[in-house]
């Protein structure tokens, strides 16, 4: 059995604690079902009716029990890190432990923290890279979510393959990603929505002329950064991800590199082609809630209802996860079990990690107990391998 952590190592010592949840309403592989769960150490022992007594047990009152969610893209450790442009943060340990805090608040138990290996636009994330992976290595082993990592490529920088290099000679990734930030490329295909995004204020021929020059780069580097991505996630059999995909030829470009996952696809379009060709779609739970992308691409709730989502996430809004299943559940016609599984059981299947994301017998026992309250769901109790930890 897979171990995340050590904490998980001393749940799975807890061989005699058992848990039953009771009048609950549960997520099962079947479906919504008003039944019980017991949990025996660090996993689900069973699930159904007349499953006896229990040194502890907890009476869910109506609330609903479901699995823990899991994460593929946050970039909550970098906020927690860097709080303000530029103003790094002295404690990294505890900024990861903020960050684990509100994973765990969130309804998340399984994470992936993003690190970005390279930048177009310098933002302070390379003097940041070796504090973020540090920090995340020390940090997980006492962590009450369980935390992997998702190192994020920009192919554009010319030192992104030193600077993937030294990452790699720290921490190992559970999953890579290609991203390309660069001006008219995929997100910024109109220059003042870069400069925007970026706080550039200068004139369009300033604007221009710091945009080629960024582009001649990407032009020299971009492609011998991404063989060494592909060939790197090809050995080592992880899921490698494609970021920000606009046109079909992206997603063509994507099957090429063996790529599982499109994140955040810009265009419907692209997002079609995507789904068709079996990849799983990621979308962000603030362009849903918000009903608003921040940088003016297509709506997430649009791709819902063409068909094409097939998995959230929080991207920089931990919270945003719950309430963006229970959107696709109220609001954009998913059923409820669909809707959930795009933030549980399909990322959990798309990372490889088979053993959580569904409450069924022998699965790890990650669990959250949420209410619907004044139109919301809200989390009351978060449980990870069995133990209480929110």
């Amino acid at each position: 059995m897979r171990f995340d952590s050590a904490r998980e190592i001393m749940n799975a010592a807890e061989e005699n604690k058992e848990l039953l949840f009771q009048g609950g309403r549960v997520l099962t592989p079947g479906g919504l079902r008003k039944t019980g769960v017991r949990v025996e150490g660090a996993l689900i022992s069973a699930v159904g009716d007349g499953l006896g007594d229990s040194p502890e047990s907890i009476d869910l009152e109506g609330d609903y029990l479901l699995p823990g969610m899991v994460e593929l893209h946050t970039d909550n450790l970098e906020r927690h890190l860097m709080p303000r442009p530029e103003i790094y943060w002295s404690d990294a340990l505890g900024a990861m432990e903020a960050h684990d805090a509100q994973m765990v608040a969130s309804g998340i138990t399984t994470v992936f923290d993003s690190v970005c290996v390279g930048e177009s636009v310098d933002k302070g994330r390379e003097a940041m890279l070796k504090m973020s992976l540090e920090a995340y290595l020390e940090g997980r082993e006492h962590a009450r979510a369980r935390h992997l990592l998702h190192i994020r490529c920009e192919i554009s920088d010319a030192d992104m393959e030193r600077l993937f290099t030294e990452a790699l000679s720290i921490a190992s990734p559970d999953m890579v990603s290609v991203m390309d930030h660069t001006p008219w490329q995929r997100q910024w295909r109109e220059l003042s929505d870069w400069a925007r995004y970026n706080r550039k204020h200068a004139s369009l021929e300033e604007l221009e002329k710091e945009a080629l020059k960024i582009k001649e780069i990407r032009d020299q580097h971009a492609a011998k950064n991404i063989r060494l991505v592909k060939d790197y996630a090809r050995e080592r059999n992880i899921p490698l991800a494609t970021h920000d995909d606009t046109e079909t030829s992206h997603i063509e470009d994507a099957l090429d590199l063996g790529a599982v996952i499109s994140e955040f696809p810009t265009t419907l379009e692209a997002a079609a082609a995507a789904a068709e060709a079996g990849l799983t779609v990621i979308m962000g739970t603030p362009n849903l809630i918000r009903e608003s992308s921040h940088s003016g691409n297509v709506l997430a709730s649009d791709v819902a209802k063409a068909g094409h989502l097939s998995c959230l996430s929080s991207d920089y809004v931990p919270s945003s996860l719950i309430h963006g299943a229970f959107s696709l559940w109220r609001k954009h016609g998913y059923g409820f079990e669909d809707a959930y599984a795009s933030v549980s059981r399909t990322p959990a299947e798309t990372a490889g990690l088979t053993d959580r994301g569904s409450i069924a017998p022998g699965l790890k026992a990650d669990l959250l107990r949420v209410s619907f309250r004044n139109k919301r769901p809200r989390i009351e109790a978060v449980w990870v391998g069995g133990r209480r930890v929110y």
